[in-house]
């Protein structure tokens, strides 16, 4: 039950995310006069609708977007006589240019809107000091290494070396150590396959307990089979403008690890049904359909409420700013090859400008409609190819 309303949560709020985007197109081309019919939530048969004005809103029956009608949003379009003057194409380039941004800029003002209201009331993630301490054991070598626990798997070389939760490691292979990142570099200074001592001091023990340990072989680096306990890891609120600047942060992180995913697409599609999809950046894109698996796996996961709020509220602002991102790419149907043509328009009419000849006007759109066609096919290709992908080999959120 968890997990479905965890998905349930997602579709609503990526049908919010796809309200507020064509809402600001609407908005705009209200404010500007434009001439807008419809408004609508989803695709395909319409399910419910009302008219308001000269605007028909509603919702259809797929899920999967929305849209808003605006008359004349290219010349193609067949317009009657009396509402060609307030038809898109025909108003100045920069409305034209604030309608289509819009959409964009309603994505981006939400997510930054909710990562300020998640650091004033959820409060900022600390990460903590990780100490020496053990915190888990690890029972069994990794799956990687061989395959079944007590059987073909054995135990890890903690648990064999009866290391314990609670124990703090002072010493390793004859190194002392005072935190986590010196006992991983104590560690990596080993080989596999070598028995090394660690010194430990154990909670109600009478002095430091010293425990052998034979190192495991983890693709070609010793591995023992132990996590470290992190102290001070909390939630601290923050007021507004520290929550502006985590915000404005918050979506700059997002916006690189958006476009470090990009860039690593193309290595990655290889192995989107391979166990190493999510090894790398671009392995980690996934479809609506893995966004609707991983708010799920929050929901369902057993951690706080408050762990649970703030990774959902993480992936609503990070569907909202991809969103965003997307619409920027200069390639039709999407806002940025709308944006493009205008952008083209303007530039071609300045230089017509200089060299005394008129304003050529708006662009011929069936020119245009082969690499439309091309984008459309390669934007639904690509999106097919991903939801088999997290249909076959979903991404699963960390433990």
């Amino acid at each position: 039950m968890a997990f479905f309303l965890g998905a349930v949560a997602f579709v609503v709020a990526l049908l919010v995310s796809v309200m507020l985007h064509e809402g600001g197109h609407l908005l705009t081309a209200k404010r500007f006069g434009m001439k807008a019919t419809q408004y609508f939530v989803g695709f395909g048969p319409t399910l419910w609708s009302i008219r308001r004005g000269e605007t028909e809103y509603g919702v259809k029956a797929i899920p999967l977007g929305g849209f808003v009608k605006i008359i004349g949003y290219t010349p193609l379009e067949e317009i009657p006589a009396a509402d060609r003057p307030r038809a898109f194409y025909r108003q100045p380039a920069g409305r034209r240019a604030v309608v289509i941004v819009a959409g964009v800029v309603a994505n981006f003002v939400f997510a930054f809107l909710l990562l300020m209201v998640m650091a004033m009331t959820i409060g900022v993630r600390e990460s903590g000091t990780v100490t020496s301490t053990v915190d888990e054991v690890t029972a069994c070598v990794p799956a990687s290494m061989s395959s079944g626990c007590g059987g073909d798997r054995p135990p890890s070389p903690a648990a064999r070396a009866g290391l314990r939760a609670g124990d703090r490691v002072v010493s390793f292979n004859g190194t002392a150590v005072s935190d986590w990142a010196g006992l991983t570099r104590a560690i990596d200074a080993a080989k596999p396959g070598q028995t090394v001592t660690a010194v430990v001091v154990r909670p109600g023990a009478p002095g430091p307990v010293t425990l052998p340990i034979t190192l495991a072989d983890m693709d070609g680096r010793p591995f023992v089979g132990m996590s470290a306990k992190v102290v001070g890891a909390g939630y601290e609120r923050t007021g507004p403008l520290n929550a502006a600047v985590f915000a404005g942060q918050g979506i700059g992180r997002t916006v690189a690890g958006i476009g470090r995913a990009a860039a690593d697409l193309p290595s990655a599609v290889p192995k989107l049904f391979s166990p190493e999809r999510g090894s790398t950046p671009g392995g980690q894109v996934g479809s609506v359909v893995g966004a609707t698996e991983v708010s799920g796996q929050i929901f369902s996961a057993q951690s706080s409420a408050r762990d649970k709020l703030a990774l959902y509220l993480s992936l609503v602002v990070s569907v909202n700013i991809f969103l965003g991102a997307l619409n920027v790419l200069p390639l039709l149907p999407l806002d940025g090859g709308h944006l493009a043509v205008v952008a083209y328009e303007r530039a071609r009419a300045g230089v017509n400008r200089i060299r005394g000849r008129p304003d050529p006007g708006t662009v011929d759109m069936t020119r245009l409609m082969p690499l439309t066609y091309l984008a459309v096919l390669l934007l639904v290709g690509f999106g097919v190819l991903l939801i088999l992908a997290d249909l076959l080999n979903p991404l699963r959120l960390p433990e």
